[in-house]
């Protein structure tokens, strides 16, 4: 994840929370480097551990990424380019498998690429049980709306939660352009047994999460002169 934010185009700083971890494990090339900055915690949990580490932004943008994967060279600059010319809030890309021999496949989320208005990418989450509709590692954002739609209270599908807050609080863009890699191994907390115990049930409360949120921000229509506004 490093190396590959070290090859960005665009400055970038990035804030580390160890879950728990000794600050004394972590690798020289990080810690010599003055734009990480590292957030030491008792164990805590990954969602707990993001939404810490939030309070610790100092950008205008975030991009929550796993310590596992990396971006794509131009990852941040492609995306940085779209929000500051549009003034959207959020903006996504694709992502790649990226396999243990080197080679990729790319992934292509539910929601198409273009331009999608508040909560409209929830409706491309057919069903709990589907694929998500955008891959939460590939979203940058206002950093402000991120705060607003941090990670959800779970063990596990965490970012499903974030990733559907941020598209339902505000517009944003999908390009259909790969800005993030997923590395698989076998090391990875979705390849472990207990994965699939809670993986149902947490997908159907980030889903039940973007339907109601959806719902509460769609104001409808009326024509009562006399409403409270």
């Amino acid at each position: 994840m490093h190396a590959s934010l070290d090859r960005q185009s665009v400055p970038w700083e990035a804030v580390i929370a160890l879950d728990g971890a000794d600050p004394r494990r972590l690798p020289a090339p990080l810690a010599d480097d003055a734009r990480v900055r590292v957030l030491p915690l008792p164990r805590v949990g990954a969602a707990c551990a993001r939404n810490l580490a939030l309070n610790e932004v100092r950008t205008a943008y975030v991009n929550w990424a796993d310590d596992d994967d990396l971006f794509t060279d131009d990852a941040m600059a492609v995306r940085l380019c779209v929000l500051e010319a549009t003034g959207l809030g959020w903006c996504a890309g694709y992502s790649e498998d990226l396999y243990p021999d080197g080679t990729t496949s790319l992934w292509r989320c539910p929601a198409p690429p273009g331009r999608h208005a508040a909560g409209d990418v929830w409706t491309y989450w057919k069903d709990p049980c589907a694929t998500i509709p955008v891959g939460p590692t590939t979203i940058l954002a206002r950093t402000d709306l991120v705060r607003a739609a941090p990670m959800g209270g779970l063990v596990q599908g965490e970012d499903y939660m974030a990733a559907i807050g941020v598209t339902c609080l505000a517009p944003g863009v999908l390009l259909p352009v790969p800005v993030y890699r997923y590395r698989k191994h076998p090391g990875q907390m979705t390849r472990q047994d207990t994965y699939d115990v809670l993986e149902p049930a947490a997908r159907r409360h980030a889903w039940n999460y973007g339907r109601s949120l959806r719902a509460a921000l769609t104001v409808p229509a009326t024509s009562d002169a006399a409403g409270v506004v």
